[in-house]
């Protein structure tokens, strides 16, 4: 039983030299070591007078197109254009059965002389019954009755000069003749075709020179421009117009504004608005798009920020700053309009931050940062 306790008592001071051990160990372990600074590049928020630029979509349409429709009926007898043509103001396009406006031309010459010739029959018995009246050889109600009579006549003449001018104008207008200069569809009838006047559309003519750019403004676009100038659009607003075709070239002329709609559309709420520009090329042709740029107000002391800075998530935009003790912030912001490769930055930031442009996919909150400050020369280097 002595042997056993003895053995009891040595198990339990071997634990306590182990435990004792352990508890030494653990007061001598290494402290954890500081988290590395994450290097990043970041420049400071850009704050300058800047001119806007807007840009739109917008979409080529002619300054002039037409319908052509026939104002007589009939066969087409002869086609003086193919499809796709350029045209003349005056040049004949088509060609109308003539033959029975012919005969309506010439029936109408002869009874215009023959009312004529009883206007002339007329008027001369009614001077010999004045210079019977004056004898009083004959009734004054005879006189009266021929004076009547010669008036009726005269009515007659002029009722067939009017159908002797529209027999005419009937058959010129058997002759279709463009109404402008420009560019004919392809979708022009055949010889043969009968058109019904006023109804029957024979072709589409669209001018070629100028032409109009149409593009929309936005409600919120318009309210920015017209609270900055007493209600209306700024003078200068409209003037000097860029266009870029779709293949990245810019056209090398420029436009104005002509024409801005009276109100928003109902569908999309938007301000419609028309661009001319000169097309001495026919480079321009309707249906094509470009992108227009035109250029806003001078804004004040504008906070720009590098594109490439800006972060968006979830229907937000972020910028990543290096805050104080170079300690990463995310901010929330509310962009502005793009000014080349700069975004202007309505609100969240101040002219004081600093932008990281460069590592803040690789930081969040609170990282600790070693800051390397670029200036904008050196950020377009590094994009090479």
């Amino acid at each position: 039983m002595i042997n056993g306790k003895l053995r009891n008592y040595y198990c339990l001071g071997l634990g306590l030299v182990i435990l004792a051990g352990v508890l030494a160990g653990c007061s001598k372990q290494q402290p954890v070591r500081a988290a590395q600074a994450v290097e990043v590049k970041a420049m400071q928020v850009i704050q300058r007078d800047t001119p806007l630029t807007y840009v739109y979509t917008g979409q080529v349409q002619a300054k002039e197109e037409i319908q052509l429709r026939a104002r007589v009926s009939g066969n087409i007898v002869a086609k003086m254009v193919n499809g796709g043509d350029t045209v003349r103001k005056g040049q004949p396009l088509f060609q109308i059965d003539r033959r029975q406006y012919q005969s309506t031309l010439l029936s109408a010459q002869a009874q215009l002389a023959q009312s004529e010739a009883a206007l002339s029959n007329a008027h001369a018995d009614t001077l010999r019954y004045k210079k019977l009246a004056q004898m009083d050889a004959i009734a004054k109600q005879i006189l009266d009755t021929q004076i009547s009579t010669e008036r009726q006549n005269v009515a007659i003449v002029e009722a067939n000069r009017a159908k002797l001018q529209q027999a005419q104008n009937d058959l010129e207008d058997t002759t279709v003749v463009s109404p402008i200069d420009g560019k004919i569809d392809v979708k022009d009838l055949s010889i043969g075709s009968y058109v019904q006047a006023g109804s029957t559309t024979l072709a589409t003519i669209s001018s070629v020179n100028p032409v109009f750019i149409q593009f929309s403004m936005s409600e919120n676009e318009y309210l920015q421009l017209a609270q900055s100038s007493n209600g209306q659009l700024p003078n200068e607003w409209g003037n000097d117009l860029k266009l870029f075709l779709s293949n990245g070239s810019q056209y090398p002329l420029s436009g104005t504004v002509e024409q801005v709609d009276r109100g928003l559309t109902e569908k999309t709420g938007a301000l419609t608005v028309k661009a001319v520009f000169a097309n001495p090329h026919n480079i321009l042709i309707p249906g094509m798009f470009a992108r227009v740029e035109v250029k806003g107000e001078v804004r004040k002391g504008a906070l720009l920020v590098p594109q490439r800075a800006v972060q968006q998530m979830l229907g937000k935009t972020f910028v990543t700053l290096a805050g104080s003790g170079d300690k990463a912030e995310m901010k929330e912001v509310k962009m502005g309009p793009k000014v080349g490769s700069l975004w202007l930055v309505e609100q969240g930031i101040k002219a004081a931050d600093r932008i990281i442009v460069e590592g803040a996919a690789k930081v969040q909150t609170g990282t600790q940062l070693k800051v390397v400050m670029i200036g904008l020369n050196d950020l377009d280097s590094s994009l090479k």
